[in-house]
């Protein structure tokens, strides 16, 4: 699934806005699992949502396995 990052702190993870405009957040611990250094407003991202819970967040193309296509 594809969304947009609308806002990320340190401390406390990311806020994501998905295409069909449902906010989630993003723990802390799955941001720096992400390997992303930073995420900015507006930044496109994937992630994975199970139950409601945000459990991956990557860009495509950067990471292991993760090909640009």
């Amino acid at each position: 699934m594809q969304a947009t990052v609308f806002s990320q702190s340190p401390d406390t993870g990311a806020v994501v806005v998905t295409d069909a405009g449902l906010s989630h957040d993003v723990a802390p611990e799955v941001v720096a699992a992400s390997g992303l250094r930073f995420l900015r407003p507006g930044q496109r991202v994937s992630i994975t949502e199970t139950d409601g819970v945000i459990t991956r967040l990557w860009i495509v193309g950067i990471g292991d396995d993760e090909t640009i296509t």
